[in-house]
């Protein structure tokens, strides 16, 4: 059972709680609210995320209006899927970027907002092989190192689908993060050269140096209107609420606003490239 699962079994326990406390039977509360007695077992089965007006008429079916607070706060953790990455990393990285690669192929709009590594649609494959060496070591996870390569390369080709639009925006950290050795660093910044001359794929910069009216507190994917994926040390958070997307939706538009593209991103990349190759040479 996934975590929104759960979330969604609790919040059915509690309807059903409230219904035993008025001693209403399932059937009588569903003719009450004018549904179908199966509705009612849904909802308590947690097979039916229940609407903020089907808290509400629960709520005073049972006696209780007052509960339909309660009740609301925890339908809107409902939008918030917290997994973590144990979780997410139990049957090794392979099927963690499979998971990714499935919710891409039903994107058409990409907003994406890295502020500590290289997004990994624009990653080579020995950046990523280093990448995900990291996260194997760091959470203990199945070593399919080479599985999740392959798929992380796999969801690369997205990038030159037609009726597709991306907006990526990488701040200038992020670039010289060194993930892996600097021969592999320099190539990876080769690649973003290429993609931004390349024009297939909108790439900006956010110069360090940039005055920004929004703190880059952390990277964030926007995929369409509906979902945002928020990485975090610990877990992946997924938003499908809109008024918890409406502030990402904000900041990446006032980011953008800070940020450089053309000519003037590349040579940030290319100072960065530099960086790298003096190290190798130091």
């Amino acid at each position: 059972m996934t975590d929104y699962q759960m979330a969604r079994a609790s919040l059915g326990a509690r309807l059903r709680e409230l219904r035993v406390e008025a001693r209403l039977s399932g059937r009588a509360l569903a003719e009450a609210l004018g549904w179908p007695p199966s509705k009612v077992s849904r909802l308590e089965l947690g097979r039916q995320t229940a609407s903020v007006e089907d808290l509400e008429a629960w709520s005073v079916a049972c006696g209780v209006p007052g509960a339909a607070v309660e009740l609301s706060a925890q339908r809107r953790a409902l939008e918030t899927h917290y997994t973590s990455w144990r979780r997410q990393l139990a049957a090794g990285t392979r099927a963690r970027q499979a998971a990714s690669k499935s919710l891409e192929d039903r994107t058409r709009r990409f907003r994406i907002f890295e502020t500590s590594c290289v997004p990994g649609l624009l990653q080579t494959p020995d950046y990523a092989r280093h990448v995900l060496r990291h996260v194997i070591d760091f959470h203990r996870s199945p070593d399919d190192l080479e599985a999740g390569v392959r798929v992380r390369m796999e969801r690369r080709r997205i990038i030159d689908e037609p009726g597709r639009v991306f907006d990526i925006l990488v701040w200038e950290p992020a670039l010289r993060t060194a993930l892996a050795p600097p021969a592999v660093m320099a190539e990876q910044m080769d690649h973003i050269a290429d993609v931004i001359q390349r024009g297939v794929v909108g790439v900006s910069v956010l110069p360090i140096a940039a005055r920004v009216s929004v703190v880059p507190a952390h990277g964030f994917w926007m995929f369409d209107e509906g979902r945002v994926l928020i990485e975090t040390t610990g877990a992946e958070l997924s938003l499908t609420d809109d008024d918890a997307i409406a502030p990402y939706r904000k900041a990446f538009a006032e980011l953008s606003r800070s940020a450089v593209r053309g000519a003037a991103a590349l040579r940030i990349v290319a100072r960065a490239r530099q960086g790298f190759i003096s190290a190798r040479e130091g």
